[in-house]
């Protein structure tokens, strides 16, 4: 994996085997409920408090949506950029002016290499969104628990195999006493929920074969000509293959995490392939993919995916089984046809076509209460005391991506047991002390 932009930590403790990986982590599925009065920030009539890291766009739709949908407050913001952090100052105090919310406090803004750090160290936030470069996460995810703090981890939880594993002992130290969610709000859109729990129960009967894909265009970004080179490559993260984990691993494991979902499991081995055709010089993330994820039970689930087409955008995942098929697309006809055909608030419609999602019109595309919902469950986690713990899910889901991801870089299938051996760790290779932050 990345030869060229990696490091080899050989202190790392030796990787679990499939059995021993499930097993291990088993016990971080439950939770424990404590009264709303211990948790901090939390006593009655009082928002919880939270605190961005990573004031891009992403962090910033996070952030504002625990304070529409969750009742929640940014009393704090850390970047590594200086006019990152005013940004995000400036649309939060006047976003949470119309709520009464006094602006943010000068003392709560914190600057540079050392802002995940201050933020987690603050007596002023009681949550924190982590929305910064990939590579990041794990250092960051671990500072937060450390500090006490409930986390919102964006997706992915890392970027190599020793990263995800050490994510699995977070979750363990947060466990029974911090919420811990990582952002794959499909998970709690109601249409993706309710067919999936229809799929459990067997409405598709035996599960024969899957297909999903993720066909999105290049993500544009600022040139900055007068960025050193490794203040750009941070800046426009999303392009570079260490920094994000490649396309597979930052954008695509929405799709693969739902085929997990769906499966109940993860792949047992994954063969690929890939390049960089299609995107402009300098990049260093792949342009696309194609996949094959061998589930248990001789379940073939095939994957593609693409980032630098331009005139097309398409998320769908399909399942076929002896009883019916499947399909949950962003956008379109979302259900189940056959046996027991089921789409939601909608009349029946043929899969395929341009139809809308729904005839009622209730929604915008299938994914119109994801956002919502998901940060709603995460702030009434944290008030009721019962805390969420999905840092195995989102290790789980990032080591499928990495053995694709591994397979396509090698030229060869990858076995999940392999994997988890990797004792490889990705570097930035960027000194973040010489950066010039404050613009």
């Amino acid at each position: 994996m990345a030869q060229d932009d990696a490091g080899v930590n050989g202190s790392r403790k030796p990787a679990l085997n499939r059995r021993e990986f499930i097993g291990a982590t088993a016990a971080a599925a439950g939770f424990m409920i404590l009264k709303p009065g211990l948790v901090r920030g939390t006593q009655a009539n009082s928002a919880v408090r939270v605190g961005l890291l990573g004031c891009g766009g992403r962090g910033t739709e996070d952030a504002t949506n625990l304070i529409d949908t969750g009742g929640a407050r940014v009393t704090a913001l850390g970047d590594l950029f200086q006019d990152q952090l005013q940004k995000g100052r400036q649309h939060f105090d006047q976003y949470q002016q119309g709520k009464g919310y006094a602006a943010i406090d000068p003392s709560q803004l914190f600057l540079g290499p050392n802002s995940y750090q201050e933020i987690a160290a603050s007596n002023g936030v009681d949550a924190i969104v982590i929305a910064t470069p990939p590579i990041f996460h794990v250092q960051h995810l671990e500072t937060v628990v450390g500090a006490g703090k409930h986390v919102y981890c964006e997706k992915p939880v890392a970027v190599d195999v020793p990263g995800a594993q050490k994510v699995i002992d977070i979750g363990r130290q947060a466990q029974g006493r911090l919420s811990l969610d990582v952002g794959f709000q499909i998970r709690s859109c109601p249409p993706f929920v309710e067919m999936v729990r229809r799929i459990h129960g067997g409405a598709l009967g035996l599960i024969a074969s899957g297909e999903a894909h993720y066909i999105s265009g290049y993500i544009d970004r600022p040139a900055w000509p007068n960025a050193t080179p490794e203040e750009r490559r941070l800046r426009n993260w999303v392009h570079d293959r260490v920094l994000s984990g490649d396309i597979i691993v930052e954008q695509n494991i929405h799709a693969i995490d739902i085929c997990n979902w769906i499966l109940e499991d993860h792949p047992v081995k994954a063969a690929a392939t890939g390049g960089t055709e299609g995107r402009p010089a300098g990049d260093t993330a792949y342009s696309h993919y194609n996949v094959v994820l061998y589930y248990p039970k001789d379940v073939a689930v095939t994957f593609s995916s693409t980032q630098f087409n331009k005139g097309w955008w398409d998320v769908t995942e399909r399942f076929f089984g002896t009883q019916g098929t499947s399909q949950s697309p962003y956008s379109g006809p979302l259900g189940i046809w056959g046996d027991e055909p089921w789409q939601p608030e909608s009349e029946a419609q043929p899969a395929g076509g341009a139809q809308q999602f729904s005839a009622t019109g209730k929604f915008s595309d299938n994914l119109a209460e994801a956002d919502p919902e998901k940060k709603k469950a995460f702030v009434e986690s944290i008030t009721s005391g019962q805390f969420h713990n999905q840092a195995e899910q989102g290790a789980i889901s990032a080591l499928t991506c990495m053995m694709a991801r591994s397979a396509a870089y090698g030229g060869n299938p990858v076995a999940w047991d392999d994997l988890l051996r990797s004792t490889e760790v990705w570097e930035s290779g960027i000194d973040l002390e010489k950066l010039n932050y404050r613009g």
